[in-house]
């Protein structure tokens, strides 16, 4: 009779229920790859057991670095002095993947146990560092953490081991490893598979605005075939100051940073890519856009099961003998007003994949290579003269 008479009570105050409980899993993961990023993952993970336990197997992963530290005095101010230096030398100091920004949740991402919720969130300040060169004597690599000013710094690959099924990740670097001037354009973007497979170089000595732009009527492509370059009379050729002005130097030097950048990025990622079987795709770029280094799922895989051609000491993948094209124009002003002084294309294959792949004179695989304005830039340039160099290993 006691249970009858509670009824009535139950049918009135009825015991609350948790809207999460009734949505499937499926629209839960639906929700964590749309977050994407690995400190807001490793937040979720301490609302619930059920949510600890979904996030491992996210598909898209999302790892944002705040800061970074160079391995000369572990300093994330020294990462700035090192890019004033110079383009060249900062490339083999930097340690990049500094998360100084503590975050408790992410924790239970760094260790071989998972703690409990409780450990996780009294646990002391973590962040994602991948080290380079030597760290000193408070570092231990192979557990692949360093301890700096109070905050514990683990590897990008410890920090992703307790993810189960990516597919599809991103690293974002704070910024471009080259210290360039200011005005000036450096653009790249690199494929890669257990060595270089193509790069796209795209510079201009500075970049101004013209504020008497007649906007010209364009195609559903948005690219304007009839946009000109300033000083068409030049015939495409690139003219004579060019050899005697440094400026051919700086192309080149842009060409090998852009390409020592890269190939450092790539050795770095081995470890990531040896552990997590299931990627499709790897794409390594930086807050400033200035370089975007991507693998898909066959490149990935070529990695794996080709030994890498690799300099230890240097500590970045060797980069092969290579065929060039490059195009230049003093001056090429894109549909939007914006002028590019010294604009220049380089398009870079290995020397042994010529005849085996695309010619780097492809309009489309270029131009696809920058998002807008610059893939206008590069479909302008590569209608202009081309000029074929050659690079050797390094």
């Amino acid at each position: 009779m006691s249970s009858l008479r509670s009824d009535p009570v139950h049918r009135i105050h009825p015991e609350p229920i948790d809207q999460f409980d009734r949505l499937p899993d499926s629209i839960l993961l639906l929700v964590f790859n749309k977050i994407g990023d690995v400190k807001a993952l490793g937040r979720c993970c301490v609302v619930s057991g059920r949510f600890h336990s979904l996030v491992p197997q996210v598909e898209n992963v999302v790892v944002r670095v705040d800061c970074v530290i160079s391995d000369d005095d572990s300093s994330p101010s020294s990462y700035d002095k090192s890019r004033s230096a110079g383009p060249i030398s900062s490339i083999f100091r930097f340690l990049f993947g500094g998360i100084v920004k503590p975050f408790h949740a992410l924790a239970q991402f760094l260790g071989p146990k998972r703690p409990a919720f409780r450990e996780t969130l009294n646990t002391h300040p973590s962040s994602s560092s991948l080290f380079v060169g030597s760290v000193g004597p408070r570092a231990d690599v192979n557990d692949g953490e360093m301890e700096q000013g109070g905050v514990t710094h683990h590897s990008p690959t410890q920090v992703l081991r307790n993810f189960d099924e990516i597919r599809y990740l991103r690293i974002e670097l704070p910024s471009g490893e080259l210290g360039i001037d200011d005005g000036v354009l450096l653009r790249w973007r690199a494929d890669f598979g257990s060595t270089l497979d193509n790069c796209v170089i795209l510079g201009a000595a500075s970049v101004t605005k013209n504020l008497h732009l007649q906007v010209p009527e364009c195609g559903n492509d948005e690219f304007c075939p009839n946009n000109n370059i300033i000083n068409v009379d030049d015939n495409g050729s690139i003219p004579e100051s060019f050899y005697t002005n440094g400026g051919l130097k700086l192309r080149v030097v842009w060409t090998i940073s852009s390409l020592i950048a890269a190939s450092a990025r790539h050795y770095l990622l081995q470890p990531i890519i040896a552990e997590h079987k299931t990627l499709d795709s790897l794409v390594l770029t930086d807050a400033d856009g200035q370089g975007v280094l991507c693998m898909n799922r066959d490149q990935l895989e070529e990695l794996r099961v080709k030994p890498l051609s690799a300099s230890s000491a240097l500590k970045r993948t060797q980069v092969p003998a290579l065929n060039m094209r490059l195009w230049y124009a003093p001056h090429l002003e894109l549909p939007d007003g914006i002028v590019l002084n010294g604009a220049t294309l380089v398009a870079i294959r290995p020397s042994e994949q010529s005849s085996s792949k695309k010619e780097v004179s492809d309009a489309s695989w270029l131009s696809t290579a920058f998002e807008e304005p610059y893939g206008t830039a590069a479909k302008m340039l590569v209608k202009r003269k081309t000029y074929c160099l050659e690079m050797n290993s390094f």
